[in-house]
């Protein structure tokens, strides 16, 4: 049976507690780890604060960094017994003294050195992720942008050019072209919203319609355009600038290219400070697989040597 995810926390808590347990052996835990902190728990008199059953569900995906988290619902509740049971296990762990054997202290070290990599990478892009950043990061590339023009156009797909020209006639005469293309048009996806492609640059859509509407003015109409599923008859309603991605809408890209800048940046200047040695030669055509340790050793073969091959059976000579 495959290990659920509360399973898989707890093995990693294990390990962290150990960790921590090893590596920096400090007071009982009773003071509160963050400004507000409750205490909502104690094991063995070691006390778990509120922040801590926090930390557990943002790591398990349940909320997201600084959402909230009611301490009377049920997946505080959840949450606060995984944590429970995840120190159990670390202290029943150091009681069997299996944090002294040497690949569980080489796993120790390892969770160590992640806990306090991610605890500078957080330090690090906290201070890159601000809202001025953010906002003036918003501001250059808006300045740099090059906008083109949307349009807002409607469409009645149609069998045949013939019958594109029979409806361009009727909207001549004062038909509705919305009206028509819920009755006539065969475009499923926008038979039924009267035609409206809503606001597009033309450079999105099928050349086609990139072609046909170049230059076009609102009010025109334009086709037969040759679309998938037949022809259009294209009614152009409005000719503006492309308009600019909204700040809220741009955020997470330039919280990406923040974070991801700052992160270089901090690993560059300790790569350059630091004497780092690689001792494998690299392989002639990218990455081998590395094998463990322990792996039995295989002697090298030699080639066989080649022998005859058959002839087939009415072969040309």
């Amino acid at each position: 049976m495959a290990a659920g995810p509360a399973y898989r926390s707890a093995l990693f808590a294990v390990g962290l507690a150990l960790a921590v347990s090893a590596c920096a052996r400090g007071p009982g835990g009773d003071t509160a780890p963050e400004h507000g902190d409750q205490a909502v728990a104690r094991v063995d008199g070691k006390t778990i604060w509120a922040s801590d059953v926090k930390r557990e569900a943002i790591a398990q995906g349940l909320i997201g960094q600084g959402e909230p988290l009611d301490m009377s619902s049920d997946t505080f509740r959840q949450m606060m017994d995984e944590v429970v049971d995840q120190r159990l296990l670390a202290a029943e762990a150091v009681r069997r003294k299996l944090d002294k054997d040497a690949v569980a202290q080489r796993k120790l070290e390892s969770a160590h050195d992640r806990v306090l990599g991610d605890l500078l990478v957080d330090s690090t892009v906290a201070d890159a992720v601000t809202e001025n950043n953010i906002k003036g990061l918003y501001d250059e590339q808006q300045k740099l942008a090059r906008r083109g023009v949307e349009i807002h156009a409607r469409q009645i797909v149609l069998a045949t050019p013939a019958e594109v020209e029979a409806v361009r006639k009727l909207v001549m005469a004062g038909g509705s072209f919305e009206a028509l293309a819920m009755e006539k048009s065969r475009d499923a996806a926008t038979r039924f919203n009267g035609g409206d492609l809503g606001y597009f640059t033309a450079d999105v859509m099928p050349g086609g319609y990139e072609a046909a509407l170049n230059g076009a003015k609102p009010g025109q109409l334009v086709g037969p355009v040759t679309v998938a599923g037949g022809y259009a008859l294209v009614k152009v309603e409005d000719v503006r600038e492309e308009q600019p991605v909204s700040l809220d809408a741009a955020r997470p890209q330039i919280v990406r290219f923040l974070t991801y800048d700052r992160i270089r940046d901090l690993l560059e200047t300790l790569r350059a400070k630091a004497k780092v040695e690689t001792l494998i030669k690299a392989e002639a055509g990218g990455r081998k697989p590395i094998p463990p340790a322990d792996a039995p050793k295989v002697a090298p073969q030699t080639p066989a040597a080649p022998t005859a091959q058959p002839k087939l059976k009415g072969a040309v000579k």
